[in-house]
């Protein structure tokens, strides 16, 4: 019921493009990684290390630069969730995906991919990019007292950028908007799915 209540939402709804600036942005894609634990749906995320190029130190979702060699956006997100934590492709059900997402300060327009994948997973993390996995229950995302915006500047452009709090992490960035989104499309609309089924 879940799965297909969130295939659903995601197939009905037209994809946007969301952009902050006019700069040239490189195609990147991440994988949200959504699985079943203690009878309660969880996303999976990463913490990068500080030797990362972009997002030092940052809770993101796995994923990375579109490379020549993909075959297209979500074949980017599927390899970079294996290079990152050893997700298998054939062991993601990819359920549809959110609106593109330009970021301001490394110029990247992110696809994200929305994937269910099996628990318990044998994950196996890249040292170099992955300090920590760090997993959220989908009901902390979607109660309303762990999320608040602030407004921030970056790059000439003032608006509002999304937090999380889970614990003591607090994400943020694209990650907040992204999760922000899911939560609102999908969980908003299928609440009573989120801890059933």
């Amino acid at each position: 019921m879940f799965k297909k209540d969130i295939k659903r939402i995601l197939a009905q709804r037209e994809k946007k493009v969301v952009l902050f600036s006019n700069k040239p942005l490189h195609p990147a894609a991440v994988l949200i990684p959504i699985y079943k634990k203690d009878g309660e749906y969880h996303v999976l995320l990463t913490k990068r290390t500080e030797e990362l190029e972009y997002h030092k130190g940052q809770i993101c979702f796995p994923g990375g630069s579109h490379h020549e060699e993909d075959g297209n956006l979500k074949d980017t997100a599927l390899r970079e969730a294996y290079e990152e934590i050893g997700i298998r492709p054939e062991d993601v059900e990819i359920l549809g995906e959110l609106d593109s997402m330009g970021t301001l300060t490394s110029n990247f327009l992110i696809t994200p991919f929305v994937g269910i994948i099996p628990y318990p997973y044998k994950f196996t993390v890249s040292k170099h990019e992955i300090d920590e996995l760090v997993e959220v229950p989908l009901s902390v995302l979607a109660d309303d007292s762990n999320y608040w915006e602030e407004t921030r500047s970056a790059e000439g452009v003032t608006g509002k950028a999304s937090f999380f709090r889970h614990k003591d992490k607090v994400i943020w960035g694209a990650t907040a908007r992204i999760l922000k989104q899911l939560v609102d499309l999908a969980f908003k609309k299928a609440d009573d799915t989120i801890n059933s089924n």
